[in-house]
């Protein structure tokens, strides 16, 4: 588990959150009973998102793809072509300029 030293000698990130899991586990249990374990539950889920971020990555994958399908049913009709976009502002092309801009 979390020795409590980070790589610069100090207190890792997660050092907190273990410290909430031992002292949840300290109150809450006895040798003869460990009952009081399920109480410790989600001290314990934050000490694992800490460490793995696991339910971040799923968020973040989640709106990633909702802006790929926002951006996918947006399509622009009016969007200039590759080659339109080439020619813009290059001497001698003010005819394909002025098409793809409408003047």
């Amino acid at each position: 588990m979390s020795s409590g030293y980070g790589l610069n000698g100090g207190p890792s990130r997660c050092f907190p959150f273990w410290q909430e899991v031992l002292a949840c586990y300290v109150v809450n249990t006895t040798s003869e009973d460990d009952s009081g374990k399920r109480k410790c539950s989600p001290m314990l889920e934050d000490y694992y998102e800490c460490l793995h971020h696991k339910k971040e990555a799923t968020r973040v994958r989640t709106l990633q793809q909702a802006y790929r399908k926002a951006e996918a049913a947006n399509l622009r009709d009016d969007a200039p072509k590759a080659g339109a976009i080439r020619n813009l502002g290059l001497l001698d092309k003010d005819e394909d300029s002025k098409a793809v801009l409408g003047k």
